[in-house]
């Protein structure tokens, strides 16, 4: 017959498990404190390759978007706020507020005219006409990092993908499965009709007619009818460019 453990080997075993709990605590605490430390290492030297190289920064697009990556591999936000050190050091918030405001003046000056959806492509031409006289050049990195700041301002600004572009909406307008498969669509020529619609998507004639009605009362598609063939064209300003017709307007 087996014998069961006395007192003794269950208070050894008790003891046995107190003691590998605190060395798995002690474990944890020694890596979280050279994770700190280490991390402290890294910010210190960030901080040092950044006043070292600050008009790289200010300066070359590409090199700031670097500089954002190594920012964020370590937990820090030189956005966060135009005050202190990364602000006093750089000027990097100024810079993207400064983007920001231009961005949403040139998302107000052509909301008529794509009811408030405009692809980054053309968004970054029309930011770039616009600073032709400025020091820093701006990318398309620059365009969403001051885009990403802009959702303060409640509904309405912020990038989405439709097929292969991204557009920047500046409007709460919801866009649905329906809505995003036209825009992706008429990608290829600036357009769409019904008859397209119905025959690539496999719709029914009142599904494309509806969608179409409803993304041109959003003020997203304007509509063409001086056509021979008498098929109306619904236009799409957002995914075709505008840089053109809307140029004078800034």
């Amino acid at each position: 017959m087996r014998r069961r453990p006395g007192i003794g080997g269950l208070q050894n075993a008790a003891a046995a498990r107190d003691q590998y709990r605190l060395l798995g605590e002690n474990v944890a605490k020694l890596r979280t404190d050279v994770m700190k430390e280490q991390l402290s290492t890294f910010r210190s030297q960030l901080e040092d390759f950044a006043r070292k190289h600050k008009n790289d920064i200010r300066k070359n697009p590409a090199f700031r978007a670097q500089f954002h990556e190594m920012c964020a591999k370590v937990g820090v936000d030189p956005l966060a706020s135009n005050k202190g050190f990364w602000a006093e050091l750089l000027g990097i918030g100024d810079f993207y507020y400064e983007l920001g405001v231009q961005i949403v003046d040139i998302c107000l000056a052509t909301r008529p005219h794509n009811g408030g959806l405009i692809s980054l492509e053309d968004l970054c031409k029309l930011l770039g006409q616009r600073r032709k006289g400025a020091r820093e050049a701006v990318s398309e990195d620059d365009c969403l990092r001051a885009i990403s700041k802009l959702k303060v301002l409640g509904n309405g600004y912020e990038v989405i993908s439709v097929g292969k572009k991204k557009l920047v909406r500046s409007v709460p307008t919801e866009l649905n499965k329906d809505h995003n498969e036209i825009l992706e669509l008429a990608q290829g020529q600036g357009y769409v009709t019904v008859d397209e619609v119905q025959r690539r998507l496999s719709w029914s004639s009142g599904r494309a007619t509806d969608a179409l009605e409803t993304l041109l009362e959003e003020g997203l598609a304007m509509i063409d009818d001086g056509h021979i063939d008498g098929r109306r064209r619904y236009w799409f300003p957002c995914v075709s460019s505008v840089s053109s017709y809307v140029g004078d307007m800034l």
